[in-house]
């Protein structure tokens, strides 16, 4: 049998040389180095001492996946964060149709037909209602609904309503009428624009700070759908209208450009009006209140025109009724601690 070198008996028994050299050596042998040969009987003794090496076991090939069964339809499950997110465009939609009803409106005062703008307005109104609500309750507010409300706003409430009473009223009056008008749609802006930084400072108010847009837009509306000369010819709307206000009609038309340089300047004003936000009609109520609504509603179902426009009316003017007294009272209050520390101060000295 021929000798076998350290190396290739290393390699064999699945062992490092050095384990080879400590074995000789506990065997009294001095072995130089890897490539030194070794006696037969040298090798039989470190086989059986070692152990052979068994030879490594092959991997098993891993059997072919088998292809999954076709599950039956399952219905899809949208996470309430993406509903969330999904759901904004509702109160978008309803803004939209703001912005659309107030450009509708301004075409038809452009050809003249102010009865259907005005009731274009109207709808405009709807949607400003609708889509707040909308977003209240599903808790979808933000920066950008607030920020197309206030665009729409701005076109339906500032601008429609300005152009349809200088085409009306106002273009008789020539530079002061165009004046007027302005100053409507920039007080209408500025107002817009204050409410937009209070709602990011987080300021929350239980009433408005000026008169809303849509509420001095709204009595300039309602004043159009009342006036009975408006109405095509041959035909009235003495069945729908109060009749005790067709003849303050023509007054109203005589002072609408001072009424509407009181709503710019009312709007910009620091006047508390009540704000109707958090009106839930889900809450429990009393009775009286639930029997004036349903009189409020049979009232506006018969006299449409007339009980909007006194609805509007009546809100513009409840904010000066409590805001005057207030004032009053106020300066009084002020007056009178003022004269106290005077006191206190003469006395003093």
């Amino acid at each position: 049998m021929p000798k076998i070198r350290v190396h290739e008996l290393a390699k064999e028994l699945n062992v490092s040389n050095k384990e080879i050299f400590q074995k000789m050596g506990e065997y009294g042998k001095t072995v130089s180095n890897h490539m030194s040969s070794l006696d037969e009987s040298d090798v039989s003794r470190l086989k059986k001492d070692m152990g052979k090496a068994q030879p490594p076991v092959a991997e098993k090939e891993r059997p072919p996946r088998p292809r999954p069964k076709l599950r039956p339809f399952k219905k899809v499950v949208i996470k309430k964060e993406e509903l969330k997110k999904g759901i904004y465009i509702i109160p978008s939609f309803f803004t939209c149709g703001n912005m659309s009803f107030g450009i509708l409106s301004i075409f038809s005062s452009i050809d003249g037909h102010f009865i259907p703008a005005a009731w274009f307005l109207i709808g405009a109104l709807a949607c400003d209602i609708i889509d707040g609500r909308i977003a209240r309750m599903t808790k979808t507010t933000s920066g950008f609904g607030m920020q197309l409300d206030s665009l729409s706003d701005l076109v339906s409430f500032g601008v429609a309503p300005a152009l349809m009473m200088y085409m009306l009223v106002l273009n008789t009056m020539g530079k002061i009428g165009v004046a007027i008008a302005v100053l409507f749609v920039l007080c209408s802006a500025l107002r817009l624009a204050r409410f937009n930084v209070l709602a990011q400072g987080g300021e929350v108010k239980k009433h408005f700070t000026g008169l809303p847009t849509p509420a001095s837009a709204g009595v300039l509306i309602s004043f159009v759908l009342s006036y009975q000369l408006l109405g095509p010819e041959g035909i009235t709307l003495s069945s729908k209208t109060i009749p005790a206000l067709i003849p303050l009609m023509p007054t109203f038309f005589r002072i609408m450009p001072i009424i509407i340089v009181v709503l710019s300047f009312l709007m910009v004003s620091n006047v508390p009006y009540l704000s109707f936000k958090n009106f839930k009609l889900t809450k429990v109520r009393t009775i009286e209140l639930f029997a004036l609504l349903i009189v409020l509603i049979i009232l506006i179902v018969v006299y449409p025109q007339n009980i909007i426009f006194l609805i509007f009316t009546v809100y513009a003017i409840s904010g000066l009724i409590f805001y005057v007294p207030m004032l009053i009272l106020n300066k009084n209050k002020k007056l009178k601690n003022t004269e106290e520390t005077e006191e206190a101060d003469e006395n003093a000295l």
